[in-house]
């Protein structure tokens, strides 16, 4: 499991009040001096969104100052699903297929944010000399992906749209950088993957032949949530709001100067500036003002993960179909109510 330990911060104040940069504005964000932790560890992966956008601004630093923040990175929702089990991480971002699997199985976290919608950030590349053209010339090829990701959930999907299914073709589960290392190896024969690696394989050799917001198209949705494990945010409810008031300004900041936001993000991505905002057109963020849509009472996540639990159950990836109370319970829907101040 590659894990990156990123930084911590720690100050002697226990009130501030910090200015977080957002669309060339300056706005206030005030950071609770009553049940703060020592300690806050998130998981991430690189992902062009908002809370890319909060880490390298350094805002949830800025705002907690007398908290060491550590940020983690990890290249699958199976090692975050491990992390939170195990109590090794606080707040996480993962893929919907990974949450509906954690969830249905009783994992120790609820779902708090939507970091956003994955439309062609993530897609299916394949080599320009392996013959392949569409889906249907997946059979007998070698393809690889990450197990129990978005990337997995939309590839299952796209076979199983055109009649095949995954014995027909041989997978590997590989990290994104590993994939990218086989691609240039010979072999594998394509790869279904997020950016930035899959504009790397296709300036490699490589052509899109299905993304994932064709699949979103066809019914197979998929999304980045961010999750908090429950004994964190039984302890500390108003830093997890806190925690959705910076993300929203980041996303506020991410949309008003997508220059500005690129020009940050780019060093996390590994990314030139232009690619960076390539990526970042590939996907679709929220605001706090547009999250109750997903996750409020009745809102649209919970029939998501609902139905991408029972194709993991046709997959044979759970023992059991899930109630879908399960993860309207796994939601904080409270949290999007109208009472956030």
């Amino acid at each position: 499991m590659k894990i990156k330990r990123i930084l911590t911060a720690t100050a002697a104040a226990a009130l501030v009040i910090t200015s977080v940069f957002a669309g060339g504005n300056f706005k206030e964000v005030q950071a609770k001096d009553n049940d703060t932790p020592k300690k806050i560890t998130l998981g991430y992966w690189e992902s062009p969104n908002g809370e890319l956008l909060t880490k390298e601004k350094g805002s949830l630093e800025a705002a907690f100052q007398d908290t060491d923040i550590e940020w983690v990175e990890f290249q699958s929702g199976t090692d975050i699903l491990t992390a939170m089990q195990s109590g090794s991480v606080d707040f996480a971002t993962i893929g919907t297929p990974p949450a509906a699997l954690g969830l249905a199985k009783g994992y120790p976290f609820k779902i708090f944010y939507l970091h956003d919608v994955i439309g062609e950030s993530e897609g299916l590349a394949v080599k320009k000399e392996s013959g392949i053209s569409s889906v249907k010339d997946l059979k007998g090829k070698k393809i690889a992906t990450t197990f129990a990701s978005t990337s997995h959930f939309s590839l299952l999907s796209a076979l199983e749209a055109e009649g095949l299914s995954e014995t027909d073709v041989t997978l590997y589960d590989m990290s994104a950088p590993d994939m990218y290392a086989s691609w240039q190896r010979g072999e594998i024969d394509g790869a279904y993957v997020w950016e930035p690696v899959k504009s790397k394989l296709l300036d490699n050799g490589g052509a899109e032949i299905v993304s994932s917001e064709k699949m979103a198209e066809k019914g197979a949705l998929t999304a980045e949530v961010g999750i908090v494990s429950n004994s964190f945010y039984e302890k500390y409810p108003d830093v997890v709001k806190k925690y959705i008031d910076i993300l929203d300004e980041s996303v506020k900041s991410y949309r008003d100067d997508g220059k500005g936001a690129a020009k940050l993000m780019a060093g996390g991505l590994n990314l030139s500036e232009e690619e960076t905002r390539t990526t970042m057109n590939e996907i679709i963020v929220k605001d706090k003002s547009e999250q109750a849509e997903y996750l409020g009472k009745n809102g649209e996540l919970a029939e998501v993960l609902k139905k991408t639990a029972d194709f993991l159950y046709d997959q044979k990836s759970l023992d059991k179909k899930a109630d879908e109370k399960i993860f309207e319970q796994g939601i904080l829907s409270e949290l999007y109510e109208g009472k956030q101040s």
